[in-house]
């Protein structure tokens, strides 16, 4: 395993603002991957892995400081019905992490690795991570999640992100596994409306964060940037935490039919930089928003040069 950064994210994160990469699945597309299938990006990590690490290498070199893994939809379930056994694919859990790593290694600055822990919702790929409510308990939810955090975090990330949260109960089940590995992590809610995607009150879902060590970021992200700086707000105020923001290009996704609709939103620095004024110190990109978008952001922060 290639080693990581000399220093703790979080230590990052107190010296200044810290950029994320953006988009995994949009950046793979754009080197001509076909994401079709029900396991998304995860996919690759058995049929193409050297896609993956160069995507990873497109941000790095964007100036991301933070890479997510291509783990967001990968499951013990969904492997084994492409055939892929336990032991299998936990290797590819595995090798989600050192894709990351590798690519990270490819510059001469600390760039941390995130292991993406996707919701229920993106597993079932219905669409149902914009939603929520699965109709599952939060101890049903705990099993479900639990082998996937495990096998991530024996692979040494530097943190945990518990990503595109639709609802509290999913962050009650998720708070709960991670905080068992020992590992930093960031929560992270996909919100519409000034509410999670179940409705819930904001300050109330974030809320759940207080108490947890572990936890060195809450936020938002797959959600309109508009909607960004009001949730950084409540985050900070409702958790006395640093935030973290990554939205997508402000389109939704219609599950039905497998496409983006609507028109983008402007993703600029200004607005980037409303974040950081609002308390976020983790800053980047979702869905559709590449490392050319990415580049842009790379002077917003007192922590870019110190990375």
């Amino acid at each position: 395993m290639t080693p990581g950064p000399g220093r703790p994210l979080a230590a990052a994160l107190a010296e200044g603002t810290v950029l994320l990469d953006g988009g995994l699945s949009n950046q793979l597309e754009a080197q001509g991957c076909d994401l079709s299938d029900a396991l998304w990006s995860a996919r690759l990590l058995a049929d193409g892995p050297g896609q993956i690490e160069a995507a990873h290498t497109a941000y790095v070199r964007a100036g991301a400081q933070v890479l997510i893994t291509a783990s967001y939809q990968a499951s013990y379930e969904g492997f084994e019905r492409r055939g892929i056994g336990r032991d299998e694919a936990a290797a590819l859990f595995a090798r989600s992490v050192e894709l990351a790593r590798r690519a990270a290694s490819t510059v001469e600055r600390d760039v941390w690795v995130a292991a993406s822990v996707g919701p229920y919702g993106a597993v079932t790929a219905d669409g149902a991570e914009y939603r929520g409510r699965y109709g599952l308990t939060v101890r049903e939810l705990e099993r479900f999640h639990r082998p996937r955090v495990e096998a991530l975090a024996a692979a040494g990330p530097d943190a945990l992100a518990l990503e595109t949260v639709p609802d509290m109960d999913e962050a009650r089940a998720l708070l709960r596994v991670a905080g068992e590995y020992g590992l930093p992590v960031w929560l992270s809610y996909t919100v519409a409306g000034g509410r999670t995607r179940a409705g819930q009150q904001l300050d109330e879902a974030f809320a759940l964060a207080r108490g947890h060590d572990e936890v060195i970021a809450v936020g938002v992200n797959c959600c309109d940037p508009a909607e960004a700086e009001a949730a950084v707000r409540t985050a900070v105020r409702a958790t006395g935490k640093p935030a973290v923001v990554y939205p997508n290009s402000g389109e939704d996704w219609d599950a039905e039919s497998g496409a983006w609709t609507g028109a983008a939103a402007a993703f600029t620095p200004d607005r980037a930089a409303a974040w950081q004024a609002a308390g976020a110190r983790l800053i980047g990109g979702c869905c559709r928003v590449g490392p050319e978008a990415i580049a842009g952001l790379a002077g917003v922060g007192r922590g870019r040069e110190a990375g």
